[in-house]
């Protein structure tokens, strides 16, 4: 016999959302002109954050209306980083509300450039298929950005830049902010101490100017 499986229509929007984002960050990786795929994908995140049912944005919330704010595109935020070694450590398990457990495993770290400063953790979240979990908290925090940090990459999601053997393509003006800067509803994994930086990197997403 025949199993039907019945997805409501909640379920089915995020199926959407998710479909729509990896399609807005392919459409990245195949535009050689770097800030001409920001822009697009900044008006993508726009029209998806305005119209979508899955949006993060509460009804009334301005920024449906005027777009989500970021500081100009920097050519100088985006490079190539070697994923380095790491000493193994436990993994870590964090409440995710509706999510349920997200399990966080570090499998490297990558050091940024001179003229910011220090390293970044890496880690592989084992939820959704698995995937590259890069989040930020840098000197921008509750200053300019959301104060508990922004995310870089988080691959099982859709945010992927390219990169190949031990080489992640990096792209600070993507850095944006988890949904639940938005709205209480989502509960997200927020930037560890190896994710901590003091230098500030204006570029990505930003709070209101």
């Amino acid at each position: 016999f025949v199993t039907v499986v019945t997805m409501q229509p909640s379920q089915l929007s995020l199926v959407d959302w998710r479909r729509q984002v990896n399609e807005m960050y392919a459409a990245v990786r195949d535009d050689p002109d770097h800030e001409r795929a920001h822009a697009r994908w900044r008006q993508a995140r726009d029209r998806l954050f305005r119209e979508h049912p899955q949006t993060p944005l509460m009804a009334d919330d301005p920024l449906r209306e005027t777009g989500l704010p970021y500081w100009p595109y920097d050519p100088a935020m985006r490079f190539e980083a070697v994923l380095l070694p790491v000493e193994p450590e436990e993994d870590r398990v964090f409440q995710a509300g509706d999510d349920g457990e997200l399990l966080m495993k570090l499998i490297g770290r990558v050091e940024l450039p001179e003229t910011l400063g220090g390293s970044l953790d890496v880690w592989w979240l084992h939820q959704y298929g698995g995937g590259i979990f890069l989040p930020l908290r840098d000197g921008t925090a509750g200053d300019g950005s959301y104060g508990a940090g922004r995310y870089v990459l988080d691959t099982a999601k859709g945010s992927w830049l390219g990169g190949a053997d031990d080489r992640i393509v990096l792209d600070l003006n993507f850095a944006y902010h988890p949904s639940c800067r938005y709205n209480p509803r989502w509960i997200c994994p927020l930037a560890p101490p190896g994710n901590t930086i003091t230098a500030r990197i204006e570029a990505g997403e930003r709070l209101q100017p």
